[in-house]
This record gives C-alpha cells, structure tokens and sequence, in this order.
C-alpha cells in the first residue's frame, strides 16, 4: 500500500466542502421552521441566531466516508473493519436527538439515555475496547462488560465535554479541529509507521472530523451566521470517541515488536503505547475540566449538576475584560498547547522539531493573547485597505474645528451641534456579543445569572 497522505487530504477537503457548502441552505432551513431560540441570560450573543448547523456537518461526515470508501489507499479500511459503518450508525443516532433538541429542547436525561445507546450501537458492531496498554503491567484484556462500560463512558464524557464549551462562536468546532489534528499526527505515524493497519480507522476519523470543522468555522466564527447546536457539538464529540477508543482499544501494543534492542531504546520505543491513554485526555483536557468544574460548581450551590450557568471558561475570560475573538483564541492555543504537547512524547528525535516549532508558536501566540491589549494603527495610505477599528482616527482635528466654531457664540448658525455623550458598554451586559469586540475595553462588568433549564 503507498502511502495515503495526498488520499487523506482529499477526503479531508471533500468533507470540508460539502459542509461549507450545506451550512447556508441549513441555515435558511433552520430559520424557516423557527430553529431559532430567543435570547437566554448566558448567552453572549446580541440576536438569536439560526441552529442546526449540525446537519451540514453530519453531510460531511457522510460524504467524507463515501469518498474514502472509492480512494484505492482506504479501501482496505472498509473492507478489513467495521468501524466505519459503527460510526456512522451512532452518529445518524446522535446527530438525529440533537436534530430534535435543537429544534424542541429535549430533556437532559433524554439526552443523555440517547448518548449511552448511540455509544452501545457503536460496540454491538465492534467499536469498543478491547484492551488497555498499562504502564507496569501490561497489555490488560478486558471482558465484554468492562469493554462495553469503558467504551460507553468515554462516549458519554466526551460529547458532554464538547457541549459544554460550545458556548462562543467558533470555539467548540476549532478546538475539536486542534484536537483531531494532533490526534491525526498520532495515528498516521502509527499506521504508516509502524505498518498497524488498526490503527487506519482512527487516522481516517480524524481527518474526517477536521474536514467537518473547518468547513462549518467559516460560517461560525464572530459574529457568526449559524450555531451547530447539540446535532452538531455531540456529532463531533461523538466522532471524536469514536477515533480515541479506536486507536486505543483495538491496537495491540505486541504487533509494533517495541522490546527489542536496550533497556533504554526500549523505554523510548514505548512511549507510543502509553499515548493512546493520554492523548484522548488531553484531547479533551480544557472540556473536560470545564466539565467537573462546573458540575462542583452548580452541586456545591444546590443545582442540578445539568443546570446552565455562566460560569465556564470562556465566560469568565470574557468577564475578566477580553474580547469574544480574544477568548476563543486563547482556548484555542490551551488545545494546541496540550493535543500537540502529548503527540510531542511520541515523536522521536529525527521528527521532534515538527511538533516543538508547533508547540512553541501556541505557547508565543498565548503569552501574547495574555499581555496588556493594544490597537496597532496603520499608516495613512492603508486606511482604505484594513478593517476600520485600525484605521487611524482623526477625532482630534475634527475637535479643533469644533472648539473654533463654537467659539463664535451661542446664536451663531455655523456652530457645530454638541456632540452625544456615549455610554461604555459592560461585559455582561443584556444585548452585546462579546461585550469588546470592538473598542476599549470596560473595566465593570455585571455578571448575568442564568434564568434557562437549558
């Protein structure tokens, strides 16, 4: 078999470009049958905006397989495994109780009992562990029982984790992008490199899963046009399971022949055994946090762990005085700074390079999001061509103006009407997105308590 990188790249644009391409015929979709729920104290966008993004990208998913399945290097995938096919039966099942939560708002519970039988209708049909790699002892062979709760957990914890940071334009979709990227890095070294074609499965999911998300970003970054709701950020989640217990349960850690040569070139050589029990983890490091620290939260002040609040993480970035773009990017770079992290520990030194120049453009680009903000201005000359929060203003000769014409007098005609006084706006405010986006920022905020079940 070549190698399959220029066939990997071809599904992943394929499912970018179907997902672009259906997210505007969804969205008028979604507006027409009213898929558009007023605003709610912990929103933070301005006007409520049309769902079901989720069915654009449940296309891509689609298309994306059909492609891989006619591509000569992934035939094989389909015909060698059923992991294809498991996916996109708990992923039809998934996307269709989000399809109907975003359009009626169904229950939690509801959803959740929804979530543990797309995750059993994924093992009947062979997606589960089936072993773990433990440091210390070994290759563990699980029951059918221990597989099956292992593997419905997972599910279970990973789509939760993926909804619940769901709460900014384009936050969830490029995080899981982040995710799915790193992850692609693992698993293709480990298919091509060490010759396991286990592992092809999950390298196809992933590339799959980052087509999705960057063809639903464009239209989903600030302010965006359409949200992917709970059809869309529990199909990710979903997806992105679905390739960790993959690679993780169905790998057999003997096939890659690690314990041969020294003792030393041994310890390194198995490190690849123990990523596939980290990785997934630090996939979903930040969701998952922001997951347990918000069950505490809501049962340590007497709510129900599923209760909505405002106090994730990209809420309290937002209150501490950055923008709605500022806040996403930093998520953005915490992913990068972790995913690619852990794929670091499984790259050897030939190839580390790659992965360090990786880790330490997320770690510039943190440090920077984090310092004091300031507004670059451009030369006179590009004021034509730049956004107009860069444009240099000229505020202060039109002032000049001011004060010499009103300096002839209360009744002269050719003085300048006073200007109206404008009011900061506050993060938290009822009615803005973002709350600095654009302009300085407010130094009081007020923070919003939640009025929804939801």
């Amino acid at each position: 078999m070549g190698q399959p990188v220029r066939d990997y790249l071809l599904t992943l644009c394929v499912t970018a470009a179907v997902t672009y391409l259906l997210t505007g015929p969804v969205r008028k979709f979604a507006i027409a049958i009213g898929a558009m729920p007023a605003i709610r104290a912990r929103d933070v966008h301005r006007e409520p905006t049309p769902r079901l993004g989720g069915i654009a990208m449940f296309g891509g998913l689609c298309a994306g397989l059909i492609v891989a399945a006619h591509l000569d290097n992934l035939t094989d995938v389909f015909e060698l495994s059923n992991e294809p096919r498991a996916l996109l039966s708990g992923a039809a099942l998934i996307w269709l109780i989000g399809v109907l939560d975003d359009k009626f708002e169904l229950d939690a519970l509801i959803k959740l009992g929804g979530q543990m039988i797309a995750a059993a209708v994924m093992v009947i049909q062979g997606l589960t562990v089936l072993w773990l790699p433990i440091p210390g002892v070994g290759t563990v062979a699980l029951t059918q029982w221990q597989g099956t709760l292992l593997t419905v957990a997972l599910v279970v914890i990973t789509i939760n984790a993926v909804n619940f940071v769901d709460g900014l334009d384009g936050l969830a979709a490029g995080m899981v992008c982040i995710a799915s990227a790193a992850f692609f890095l693992y698993t293709y070294r480990l298919w091509y490199g060490y010759g396991i074609e286990a592992a092809a499965p999950a390298t196809l999911f992933a590339a799959i899963l980052m087509g999705m998300c960057l063809g639903f970003l464009p239209h989903n970054m600030h302010p965006a046009r359409i949200f992917m709701g709970d059809s869309g950020s529990m199909l990710i989640g979903l997806v992105l399971a679905a390739g960790a217990i993959s690679v993780t349960g169905q790998v057999d850690p003997d096939t890659m022949k690690l314990f041969e040569g020294s003792e030393r070139q041994a310890t390194h050589a198995m490190l690849p055994v123990f990523i596939p029990l980290l990785l997934p983890l630090t996939i979903i490091a930040i969701p998952a946090a922001d997951l347990v620290l918000a069950i505490v939260r809501r049962t340590w002040n007497g709510q129900s762990p599923f209760a909505a609040d405002r106090g994730h993480l990209h809420h309290r970035l937002l209150e501490i005085g950055h923008s709605h773009s500022r806040a996403v990017m930093i998520m953005y770079f915490w992913s990068a700074l972790i995913a690619f992290g852990a794929v670091g520990y499984s790259v050897h030194s030939a190839s580390m390079w790659i992965v360090l120049t990786i880790m330490g453009a997320s770690a510039v680009g943190l440090i920077l999001l984090l310092m004091p903000r300031f507004t670059p201005r451009t030369p006179d000359w590009a004021d034509s061509f730049v956004p107009p929060r860069y444009r240099r203003r000229r505020h202060a000769a039109r002032s000049e103006r001011v004060v010499g014409y009103g300096q002839q007098g209360p009744g002269d005609p050719h003085m300048a009407p006073e200007a109206p006084e404008r009011t900061p706006v506050a993060v938290g405010v009822s009615g803005v997105n973002g709350a600095t986006a654009i302009g300085s920022r407010a130094r009081t905020h007020e923070r919003r308590r939640a009025d929804s079940s939801r």
